[in-house]
């Protein structure tokens, strides 16, 4: 890239716009969900992202798979968006949201250990106190917004344990993401994998009894799970994963964070809901505490990879 300062900042950038995409999955599947069953709507997601990659033959070119990538690359689609969206579905079905929110936050940490265990990533002590206070900042949101929850909670615990799996997969595709694009895989043919790999995953469940078919095009959840699949799944995922081929997977997982920030400014926006006092607090924390974690020092702690 030409421009120096740009090409310095763009990971950043992309990182930002990645949480911003999957803040808005929130919304949308919120409007999808009010007229269509759960399988239908990511089914469907899934579908939409492949069939707009059929339209970008690009990403494809030049593409050389090696064998021995085929297991990680078979490990990255399983862990997300396969077991992921299954974990996450339970859990929010058996927990109410501030609970997983809690949970969610410890996602950056996972990432960001493992990438110091696995990969040799270096940190900073700054950049574990960056990534300490965001997190504290993301379960200061979840806590401060419980009393105005609205979710049910029929066996927390449970689905607790199930948003720390999807969690564990979240941690795992980071892992795997950073690796993958190492070794020099374009990061949009690493996320069309994962549409093409999503819909051959989620379309046996539309025949499962349990799922409901719809009936009827209802305009607006039609239209929520068209920007799921177009928008979310080539936007975020594809920023995403150009944000972690580009700096460490610690790093860029701290971006995590800022999901249930930007989440919250939505909803106020978009359906009405409002914050409190220590709600815009811990906003203001979860901010403070990324743009900390991406200083890089320079006395590093590191860590010896792992074979």
């Amino acid at each position: 890239m030409n421009n120096p300062r740009l090409s310095g900042i763009l990971p950043q950038l992309s990182l930002l716009v990645a949480s911003l995409l999957w803040a808005s999955s929130f919304i949308a599947l919120k409007l999808a969900f009010v007229h269509y069953h759960p399988m239908v709507v990511i089914a469907g997601r899934m579908v939409v992202g492949s069939l707009c990659f059929l339209f970008l033959p690009q990403v494809f070119r030049g593409v050389k798979i090696l064998k021995t990538d085929i297991r990680p690359l078979a490990l990255m689609v399983l862990v997300e968006p396969c077991l992921y969206f299954i974990f996450e579905a339970k859990a929010l079905g058996l927990t109410t949201a501030s609970q997983a929110g809690m949970i969610t936050a410890l996602c950056p940490l996972m990432v960001s250990f493992a990438a110091f265990f696995l990969l040799g990533e270096r940190l900073t002590h700054r950049n574990i106190v960056g990534m300490v206070i965001s997190v504290v900042g993301a379960c200061w949101l979840s806590i401060a917004g419980q009393a105005s929850a609205t979710a049910t909670a029929p066996n927390p615990a449970l689905g607790n344990f199930f948003e720390f799996l999807a969690m564990v997969c979240a941690a795992g595709y980071g892992i795997l993401l950073k690796q993958l694009t190492n070794r020099g895989y374009n990061p949009l043919f690493l996320t069309a994998l994962q549409a093409f790999a999503g819909s051959i995953f989620f379309l046996p469940a539309l025949f499962f009894p349990s799922t409901v078919m719809p009936t009827t095009i209802e305009p607006v959840s039609a239209l929520a799970v068209l920007y799921l699949g177009s928008v979310v799944t080539l936007g975020a995922y594809g920023c995403y994963s150009f944000g972690v081929s580009r700096i460490p997977a610690g790093q860029a997982s701290s971006f995590i964070n800022l999901i249930p920030v930007f989440t919250l400014i939505m909803g106020m926006a978009i359906l009405n809901e409002t914050l409190n006092a220590w709600q815009y607090l811990a906003c203001i924390l979860v901010f403070g505490g990324i743009f900390l974690s991406q200083h890089r020092g320079r006395k590093p702690v590191v860590a010896s990879v792992v074979k």
